[in-house]
């Protein structure tokens, strides 16, 4: 009989090594910048964050809008609260920083001003910081770090009962 042995979910939860000062202040600081950045999408920059909507997206802007603040303000929370969990959740705003690229990328094909990025210089240089929030987010968290603990550990698989 094949039973998984669960252990992977342990490996995830609980790095193999402690996270340094540095570390942990840049992972709290990403998570009060997505808290802030999720409430001001709800608040007194929606406007400006519908701007970066690309056309492409099958949705209405301002659900779009909505929809990514509260996600960004619940992975904000994730980093803030859930210590714990760094690792998953590094990955997971990873991924979400990869996700609204596009949005940015649109911002500047487009031309569309917005947060003080009136030229098309500054909302170029504005695409650089998107691949420098993922690095600091992986970093921060020590997910790319245990990425390979976790591959190893898990490389046996399910165990195996007589």
């Amino acid at each position: 009989m094949t039973k998984p042995s669960g252990s992977w979910v342990r490996r995830l939860r609980t790095s193999s090594e402690a996270t340094s000062w540095p570390r942990s202040a840049m992972r709290i600081l990403l998570g009060a910048f997505l808290l802030a950045a999720g409430t001001s999408h709800l608040t007194i920059a929606r406007a400006e964050f519908r701007a970066q909507v690309p056309e492409f997206v099958p949705l209405n802007a301002d659900l779009v809008v909505l929809g990514s603040g509260i996600i960004e303000i619940l992975l904000g929370l994730a980093l803030l609260l859930l210590a714990r969990w760094r690792v998953p959740v590094g990955w997971a705003v990873a991924l979400f920083f990869v996700a609204v690229f596009p949005g940015n990328v649109a911002q500047w094909l487009h031309g569309r001003d917005g947060f003080g990025l009136d030229t098309d210089a500054q909302r170029f240089i504005r695409l650089f910081f998107q691949p420098l929030l993922i690095i600091l987010t992986l970093w921060s968290t020590g997910a790319w770090r245990d990425r390979k603990r976790v591959e190893k550990d898990d490389s046996t698989g399910p165990t195996t009962r007589p």
